[in-house]
């Protein structure tokens, strides 16, 4: 159940589940939503699991349409009962082939949503005091691989992810693949390798140390690379560790977002089994 801090807020412009028939009205509607997805300070919300997401973790919905508000709730009540009876009303009725003009792949669950972008205070988010890692995506290529990154980062509690290069961490097509979980934590595009404090800097490298069980420092800052591209020597040079996954013999490499899972929930197995053994 979400706290206080992550309780839903209002979305101020929509009060009540009308359907948009109106042309103008509705060509003003996909054109604001095609702008949202080259605005820096917005993002596009596509599906029921993105959009319940956005309001669990506290985001800042500014307008939301469905094909179907009334089947909003029935998902509500079955996949997020803190949610349930609250999104048909928050919601705006329009065609379903309106949402095909709103974004380039329509979900299935017919409901597409716009919301603010959070403030990222990066230097607060390598100061959190908890001992979770940070997760540095070196240059990532693929805007979905990307989202899946911040979907597995999130649900191992990280406590943030970076990334570097050119590609916005909160392209509508990384919300897509992180169904929504971008406001679960920071998330935010740096122009250079952080400063790091306390936190060491851990290269995950095919070419470094096997990687065991307590290997890795709890505030560890993560650092990960497309399979296809390898860390940059700036990085390599910078790190004060380097660690491989363990692979079968003739496997050579994992896809991103899997060598992400795969070591943040090593560290988080790791970490349980301290507790329960101290």
């Amino acid at each position: 159940m979400p706290t206080a801090a992550t309780r839903p807020r209002p979305i101020a412009r929509l009060r009540r589940a009308e359907s948009v028939h109106d042309g103008g009205v509705t060509d003003a509607l996909v054109q604001r939503f095609r702008a949202a997805r080259r605005n820096r300070e917005l993002a596009v919300l596509e599906g029921f699991h993105a959009l319940k997401h956005a309001l669990r973790f506290g985001a800042e919905v500014v307008e939301a349409v469905a094909a179907r508000p009334g089947e909003l709730d029935r998902l509500a009540a079955e996949l997020a009962p803190d949610l349930a009876g609250t999104l048909a009303s928050r919601t705006q009725r329009v065609d379903p082939d309106l949402i095909s003009a709103m974004v380039p792949h329509a979900p299935h669950t017919g409901v597409v949503a716009i919301a603010r972008r959070p403030a990222v205070d990066v230097g607060a988010a390598l100061a959190d005091a908890r001992p979770a890692p940070v997760v540095l995506l070196e240059d990532p290529r693929t805007m979905g691989n990307m989202g899946a990154c911040v979907r597995v980062a999130a649900a191992a509690d990280a406590a943030a992810v970076l990334t570097t290069g050119d590609n916005d961490p909160w392209h509508p097509e990384a919300l897509r693949g992180a169904a929504g979980l971008h406001f679960a934590l920071p998330v935010a595009r740096i122009e250079e390798l952080p400063t790091r404090g306390d936190r060491p800097l851990v290269a995950i490298d095919p070419e470094g140390e096997r990687l065991a069980p307590g290997g890795l420092a709890p505030r560890s800052i993560l650092a990960f690379v497309t399979e296809r591209y390898g860390l940059s020597e700036e990085l390599l040079g910078r790190a004060d560790a380097r660690f491989a996954i363990p692979m079968r013999e003739g496997v050579s490499s994992l896809n991103l977002a899997t060598a992400v899972a795969a070591v943040l929930y090593a560290m988080k197995t790791t970490v349980a089994g301290g507790r329960d053994s101290a």
